[in-house]
């Protein structure tokens, strides 16, 4: 059977990408974004030879893509059109400034909780085992990652990210100040799990249970309460990580360390722009 050779108009024809599921961002505000990158950084894509192989517009949609999907930046390339090494160049590139945009939408902690408790937790997320950095293996994870601490509200809105990450074999009682959250949340009221048993900064913690004996009855009772309110902070985490480069579920950070705290400032600041109506 012979093939019909598609005609040269078809073939380059090229289908629209889906920037809404690639992104997680709306049309209008992958627009907005652009935009606001054009005028930190616009001049940079001002080509004085030949075309840019991507121009502005689809360099901001690889980058968030790649946040949001963690896919490899040889795939990144294929579905863009443009070379690994290009894809390269673009994240190193907007990667940070993208973060600088949108450090505007993260909130104000006043502005959202007032002087409402607020629910601490931690998670790892996973990252290349670089063996030239110490530390990065959890054991209560199983895997190398950086441990990010997480601040949300008593209805799991998640409301602050621990600017800072920490090495995920630190505990969540070094990283909670570690992070920089403990800073944030100074003047509110914190409750935690076990992990930040005598922690400085968190008000609220689960009763533990002392070598040999048992919990009384009215502790064992609070406990119960305590980790039924404490469930709102994981569905806080799990939201977060629907941008897949913090995920488990995503693979794991592939880049250099180094990039890692831009990389999650972005990734704040692209959480709670597209969280707005």
């Amino acid at each position: 059977m012979l093939f019909r050779r598609r005609p040269d108009s078809e073939i380059n024809a090229e289908k629209p990408l889906r920037y809404e599921a690639m992104t997680g961002l709306r049309g209008e505000q992958l627009t907005e974004l652009v935009s606001r990158v054009y005028a930190a950084r616009g001049g940079e894509f001002v080509s004085r030879g030949r075309p840019y192989a991507l121009g502005l517009f689809g360099s901001v949609a690889l980058v968030v893509c790649l946040m949001r999907t963690n896919i490899t930046q040889a795939f990144a390339g294929a579905i863009f059109g443009v070379s690994q090494a290009t894809v390269s160049r673009r994240w190193d590139l907007l990667r940070p400034v993208i973060a600088q945009v949108l450090a505007e939408f993260v909130p104000e902690l006043d502005q959202v909780v007032g002087q409402a408790t607020v629910l601490v937790d931690g998670t790892v997320c996973p990252t290349w085992d670089w063996r030239h950095i110490p530390d990065l293996f959890s054991a209560k994870a199983g895997y190398p990652g950086m441990n990010i601490q997480i601040a949300a509200t008593l209805s799991g809105r998640l409301v602050a990210v621990g600017p800072i990450p920490v090495h995920g074999a630190r505990h969540d009682a070094h990283a909670f100040a570690a992070s920089e959250l403990k800073a944030l949340l100074a003047e509110l009221s914190t409750v935690a799990d076990l992990g930040y048993v005598g922690v400085e900064g968190i008000d609220i913690v689960p009763f533990k249970r002392a070598p040999g004996a048992d919990l009384s009855t009215s502790q064992a009772e609070f406990n119960t309460a305590l980790s039924k309110i404490r469930a709102a902070v994981e569905h806080a985490i799990a939201h977060l990580k629907t941008w897949r480069m913090l995920s488990e579920e995503g693979g794991r950070y592939r880049a250099p360390i180094e990039k890692y705290q831009s990389m999650l400032k972005a990734i704040t600041g692209l959480f709670f722009f597209a969280a707005c109506e």
